[in-house]
């Protein structure tokens, strides 16, 4: 009997994910953020004795769920290491050229149609003088779109306002979906929508690939400029939307709506943990932050506290959560 040689072969096995563990599961930024959510309707609740009611729950969020769908793409720009800061302009021409064309004897199903259009193609091209210019920041190339934008809303319109819309356009921000407010279940949609986008699909590992090491992304063959330029893409088609609702609530549109809009948004981004050097952050923590800074604005209403106030207290609660997530980043590199 020929002897055999028998082989012992090493098996190593590679765990793509991370092992449960409740110390990280409870020790998440969003837990966080639940925490301030709830503290936020406690005092609330000690300002207004009204406030603890579904009409407030279901109301309130009309106010800021327009900015809300710019919170989406923003979220994947600052994934990928990148900033807009022209989106609130885009929001300004965008609302006036829909206004205009309305005006001009376009159907309002067109004008719509053709906003949705002009503030997609508004975010492109942010997306492609990008890809034509690698060299300049994006903040630099956004900061001049951001001007080119609104300067064009007031060479159209001027100081004027725009308005006369049917009255079936105003059910986009005061109508209902039985006891939810349409623009609430609008949001929940797209925000399911990016959610997955961002987490279930090849697109939203490589958005994260992109924002962690562009470089890498370029060598390994991927199409990084086709991303860059469908994350623009979007960016601009939800500050198309943002302008529909926004219009659609106020009845009317002036070229300088939606300012301070990019601020908010950003604020909202970050807030929620994404980090502003790219690679990092979900989309449950940019959704909580939402409704924290909405309801948080809204709570500072009660008190008739200012504009000025307002602002600096979003700015104290932006630059905490920053400083708090570095301390958490610096403090997992220790323990490495």
């Amino acid at each position: 009997m020929e002897n055999m040689e028998i082989k012992t072969l090493n098996v190593r096995t590679l765990r793509v994910t991370k092992p449960w563990n409740l110390k990280n599961f409870l020790f998440q930024w969003e837990w966080l953020l639940v925490v301030v959510f709830i503290l936020i309707h406690i005092i609330n609740s000690f300002l207004s004795p009204y406030y603890l009611s579904a009409n407030t729950f279901f109301s309130t969020p009309r106010s800021f769920l327009d900015k809300a769908f710019i919170v989406l793409p923003m979220m994947l720009v600052i994934i990928l290491g990148n900033i807009d800061i022209s989106v609130a302009s885009n929001v300004s021409l965008t609302a006036v050229l829909m206004a205009v064309s309305y005006n001009a004897g376009l159907p309002m199903p067109l004008a719509l149609a053709a906003a949705l259009v002009i503030g997609t193609l508004l975010g492109g091209f942010n997306g492609l003088l990008q890809i034509k210019f690698p060299e300049l920041p994006a903040m630099i190339i956004t900061l001049a779109t951001m001007t080119i934008y609104r300067g064009m809303a007031y060479v159209i319109l001027g100081n004027q306002a725009s308005g006369g819309f049917p009255p079936w356009f105003s059910f986009f921000a005061w109508g209902n979906v039985g006891p939810f407010p349409f623009i609430l279940v609008v949001f929940a949609v797209s925000a399911l929508v990016f959610g997955l986008l961002l987490h279930k699909t090849s697109f939203g590992r490589t958005v994260y690939g992109m924002g962690s090491n562009l470089t890498a992304c370029k060598y390994s063959g991927i199409k990084t400029n086709r991303v860059l330029l469908v994350v623009s893409l979007l960016t601009g088609l939800m500050s198309a939307v943002c302008a529909i609702f926004l219009t659609s609530r106020m009845g009317s549109t002036r070229p300088n709506v939606a300012q301070g809009y990019e601020m908010d948004v950003i604020a909202m981004v970050v807030l929620g943990g994404v980090s502003t050097s790219g690679g990092t952050g979900r989309i449950a923590g940019p959704l909580l932050a939402i409704f924290i800074i909405g309801f948080l604005n809204y709570g500072l209403g009660l008190v008739n506290a200012s504009a000025q106030v307002i602002l600096i207290v979003l700015g104290l609660l932006l630059v905490l959560s920053v400083l708090v997530m570095n301390l958490r980043i610096m403090g997992k590199r220790s323990v490495k």
